[in-house]
């Protein structure tokens, strides 16, 4: 579905959300978008791991790491995974590694930041709840479009017009 999110804001002010601008692209995909899946995690990325190996449908991951830098949440592995699982993106309140081979990973990848030290493995946090950061509060089954100019997030799927 083309979509370019200044048109999605003039078009449909009324209906979406705009996240402040503090995330960085990674991915080799500079535009993606999907229904909403959200992990809350604090520098583990146990759950990350459990999800991208499931089915993606097209959906995007949103991840709430609590902005921490002292680790990275996903790598060029993860990033795979979720490629060949049918992701179509990941939004990290976190940071990343591996990003020379993270950039060449078919999928969509925004972080806030890079830090090459390796996440626990512990399993905690929390699926499938509403989380907020960049100003925006994402819920499980929302959609998020994200492009170059930013990042939107809507209760309902958008459509914009040529």
């Amino acid at each position: 579905m083309p979509f370019h999110t200044p048109d999605l804001c003039d078009q449909f002010p009324e209906r979406i959300r705009v996240a402040t601008p503090l995330f960085r692209h990674f991915g080799a995909k500079r535009k993606f978008a999907g229904q909403i899946v959200t992990i809350k995690c604090h520098e583990d990325n146990v759950l990350i791991r459990e999800a991208v190996v499931r089915p993606g449908e097209g959906k995007v991951l949103v991840i709430d790491g609590g902005g921490s830098l002292r680790s990275a949440l996903v790598g060029d592995g993860v990033a795979e995974w979720a490629r060949q699982h049918g992701w179509a993106g990941m939004v990290i309140y976190g940071c990343v590694r591996d990003i020379v081979a993270l950039a060449k990973v078919d999928i969509g990848v925004l972080a806030i930041g890079v830090n090459p030290w390796q996440p626990a493995k512990r399993g905690g946090g929390m699926r499938d709840v509403p989380v907020t950061f960049a100003d925006v509060r994402f819920a499980p089954g929302e959609w998020l479009y994200a492009d170059e100019d930013g990042v939107v997030v809507s209760d309902q799927p958008l459509h914009s017009s040529p």
